[in-house]
């Protein structure tokens, strides 16, 4: 079955009164038949029948073998770095989510040594892998330079020493890019974003490879141990969500390559990145390993007075945070979503006080630009 109809019909199973709606289960826990005997379902933390439906569905979307749906994407980063034995080391893109190397920095208390580089640079990252490296874990694009990996190449690099590799797919969708098909261990989002697509739910998922992996048997323990599971109510708004998920992504990349293109020519704009431009580094990666280029773009102003004037000034879109809504958003990272970002990082990535990433929504392509237009020339 193609993505499309997964994502309309996930795996539901008509009931017996042929609800087209998948049922809310809101119960917490579950009479059991007779002792020794079991529906399935016992207590809500452990499993419950609505966000097992999401769960199959976004295993299916990924082509992984089993899905943990969360109560955030950090919630599913933090799991993931549960993974980390004390005293090991853990690789990642030098460019990411500025959440993400917070918890890296709150993981130090355990011994465990981040190390961040930049990711599209195979020989660096084979030169960096170590025998205390136990994870490689990249973004690609990356949050807010667009930086595009080779995530073969990380496959090949992690398993070859040992290692695991994390892919945060957040940017792109499975809709878009499947990281499990080319080698990836466990793929990641923060379902908040595009698989929600409606800025109305925070949620996470975690999806991996294997089911009966060692790390998928410690995420199991983990979940089960530790709670972070997502409600049922919140699963069945992901339910939903998922089912406009192609017509919605596939529309903000359409506006965002012909925004991309109009910032191209303006004065007060010295650089935009966006995969989708043919001229992006990593455009031709790009297209080996996903169905399409997703809808973020960054760009620098020439002057940081800028960035004050365009964001009083727009009114279409919002100045906010987050990002994979159908409203269209914009970001000023450095005091945003990357604000606790160390400076170190933020000279070797070029993420400065001139720069702005925008979420491109749904909306006509020309307002936008209007939008933008007013913002920057009025």
């Amino acid at each position: 079955m193609k993505d499309v109809s997964i994502e309309v019909h996930g795996c539901h199973e008509y009931d017996r009164t042929g609800a087209i709606s998948e049922p809310i289960y809101l119960s917490a826990t579950y009479r059991h038949p007779a002792l020794g005997e079991s529906t399935g379902y016992d207590y809500g933390r452990v499993a419950n029948p609505t966000r097992d439906k999401l769960e199959a569905t976004l295993s299916a979307l990924e082509r992984g073998e089993r899905c943990w749906a969360l109560s955030s994407g950090m919630a599913a980063i933090n799991l993931v770095f549960h993974l980390l034995p004390a005293g090991s080391r853990i690789l990642l893109s030098e460019d990411l989510y500025g959440g993400t190397v917070r918890l890296g920095e709150i993981y130090e208390m355990y011994g465990i040594e981040a190390v961040y580089i930049d990711t599209a640079d195979a020989k660096a990252v084979e030169k960096a892998m170590t025998p205390d490296t136990k994870m490689l874990f990249i973004e690609t694009p990356s949050n807010p330079m667009m930086r595009v990996t080779d995530i073969r190449k990380m496959a090949d690099i992690a398993h070859k020493n040992g290692a695991l590799l994390v892919c945060d797919n957040t940017f792109l969708s499975p809709h878009i890019q499947k990281p499990l098909t080319f080698g990836a261990d466990i793929v990641l989002h923060s379902a908040t974003k595009y698989l929600g697509g409606h800025n109305d739910l925070i949620a996470g998922a975690l999806i991996v490879r294997e089911k009966e992996s060692a790390y998928a048997k410690r995420l199991e323990l983990l979940i089960k141990s530790e709670g972070p599971n997502l409600t049922p109510l919140d699963s069945w708004l992901l339910l939903r969500s998922l089912k406009t998920l192609s017509l919605r992504v596939e529309r903000q990349e359409e506006n965002a390559r012909r925004i991309a293109d109009w910032l191209r020519t303006q004065a007060a704009i010295t650089k935009v990145y966006y995969v989708g431009l043919p001229e992006h580094p990593g455009h031709e990666l790009q297209k080996s390993q996903a169905t399409g280029f997703g809808a973020m773009l960054s760009f620098k102003v020439k002057e940081h007075a800028l960035v004050a004037k365009i964001l009083s000034r727009i009114r279409l879109i919002a100045y906010a945070e987050s990002l994979g809504g159908v409203e269209s958003l914009l970001t000023f990272p450095l005091a945003q979503t990357h604000a606790d970002m160390p400076k170190e990082l933020l000279d070797r990535t070029g993420l400065d006080d001139c720069l702005m990433r925008l979420s491109v929504g749904i909306e006509d392509a020309d307002d936008l630009i209007r939008d933008l237009d007013q913002a920057i020339n009025g």
